[in-house]
């Protein structure tokens, strides 16, 4: 019988398998030591079509128990085993948990092996001992199934190594490692990139026809672009070698190099303009410094934990606190890139009241709340409308979510762009002397 903390740590599992960036090799090598878990995440959700297929390799199994247990027997690795489940499945399992049942023995599973057929069908390999195994998802059984592997042994501790293939098979045999959900990926993110490289030529443009009233944070804001643009290249080349190999064959380093460069620029560049820096004043206050003192080592934080948590996989101890901490992170890093905007708005609607700069104080005031609203809505569709999405959605459809929220970032480039863009015209872009006064006073 599994105890019952196997359900709650269970369903703490199934709880945040949505929550999980699907950015991963489809063919993949855990080593699990020493775990003594009754329930570890193998693999991460795949789409299966009609033609789905699943094999593992495994060496290295061995189980151990505490001093002074009673003798291990053969029939007790019946108890350990791996299994697949489908989101639809969750809810019934879940209750079924609760009650301390044996997970491996729930009718709401698909069992694929025990330890026990594992000993019954190994294959010799030089020194060692190891076992494979395939299975073909059958035609009306397609959908999308986690890997699991269940530990139904009191106080029983396993090692092993595993090399997990996931895959669909076209009509003419050929094996395609991307989930039934991730099929448009390639496709969506090389639409971005060349929306984005049109984006850059003509903020370049902008730019340079309008170079007399161009400032530094137009060309951080050109930076910006490009390593989004650099980004979404390397998401289409890195999904394609996944499509057609099982693995991102170094494309994953320039996507975590491109996306760290953005992540931290997109913030800085917010809070940038969110205090008015190069628009309206050329210096900082002390407590805007201090956002951004903060802000930066946050994010830089926030990207390496995305490095660590892409590259070890959710069987590894921890795994899943250090994914709470980075959506901690994420969530304090949107909250703090309001203050600053918060802070100009509040000074603005205290300056339009002051005879002689009423009018020009009211534009300004009015183009600030714009970009707290373009912000907040930013950060609402993209850390949950974008989840909801990929949560509610057919699992053959989950990348309308990547698709939506790739678009809802572009979008907020361009009308950022458009809102900031250099014009002699703008009559928010200088501060009068005693303005200058004021702020630096702040």
């Amino acid at each position: 019988m599994v105890p019952s903390m196997a359900s709650a740590k269970f369903v703490a599992v199934i709880c945040l398998l949505g929550l999980l960036n699907q950015l991963e090799a489809k063919i993949s090598e855990v080593n699990v030591k020493n775990d003594d878990r009754n329930i570890i995440l193998i693999a991460r959700p795949f789409g299966f079509t009609r033609s789905g297929v699943i094999e593992v390799h495994i060496k290295n199994d061995k189980v151990f128990l505490p001093e002074g247990s009673p003798p291990f027997q053969q029939e007790q690795k019946s108890k350990l085993g791996f299994f697949i489940t489908t989101a639809e499945a969750e809810t019934q399992l879940e209750t079924d948990l609760s009650e301390g049942s044996c997970v491996l023995e729930n009718s709401n599973i698909d069992r694929l092996f025990t330890f026990q057929e594992l000993d019954q069908n190994r294959n010799s390999e030089g020194s060692d001992w190891t076992f494979d195994y395939v299975n073909k998802i059958a035609p009306d059984k397609g959908g999308e199934y986690s890997l699991f592997f269940a530990n139904c042994l009191p106080q029983a501790v396993v090692s092993f190594d595993i090399n997990v293939a996931l895959y669909n098979e076209g009509a003419s045999g050929a094996k395609d490692y991307l989930s039934a959900g991730e099929a448009m990926l390639p496709t969506v993110y090389m639409v971005m990139f060349v929306l984005y490289v049109v984006s850059i030529m003509m903020w370049a443009w902008t730019m340079y026809s309008k170079r007399t009233t161009t400032l530094k944070i137009h060309y951080m804001m050109g930076v910006l672009v490009l390593c989004k643009a650099l980004t979404v290249l390397s998401q289409s080349g890195m999904y394609h070698l996944i499509r057609t190999t099982g693995g991102p064959d170094g494309w994953n380093i320039a996507y975590y190099i491109f996306t760290f460069m953005r992540g931290t620029f997109l913030f800085v560049v917010i809070v940038l303009i969110g205090t008015g820096w190069s628009f309206i004043k050329p210096f900082l206050a002390d407590r805007e410094k201090k956002v951004i003192m903060v802000l930066v080592p946050l994010q830089v934080f926030a990207n390496i934990a995305t490095i660590i948590l892409d590259e070890s996989g959710p069987a590894v101890k921890g795994w899943f606190t250090w994914r709470d901490i980075f959506h901690l992170l994420d969530i304090i890093c949107c909250c703090a890139i309001l203050f600053p905007i918060v802070w100009s708005i509040k000074h603005l609607r205290e300056a339009s009241h002051t005879d002689g700069k009423s009018a020009r104080n009211v534009v300004k005031l009015t183009l600030f709340r714009q970009f707290y609203v373009m912000v907040v809505s930013y950060i609402y569709f993209t850390r949950i409308v974008v989840y909801l999405l990929k949560s509610t959605t057919p699992y053959q459809y989950v990348w309308l979510s990547d698709a939506a929220g790739e678009l809802a970032t572009l979008a907020f480039y361009c009308i950022t762009g458009y809102l900031f863009r250099p014009a002699s015209d703008n009559p928010y872009f200088a501060l009068e002397p005693d303005e200058i006064e004021e702020e630096d006073n702040l």
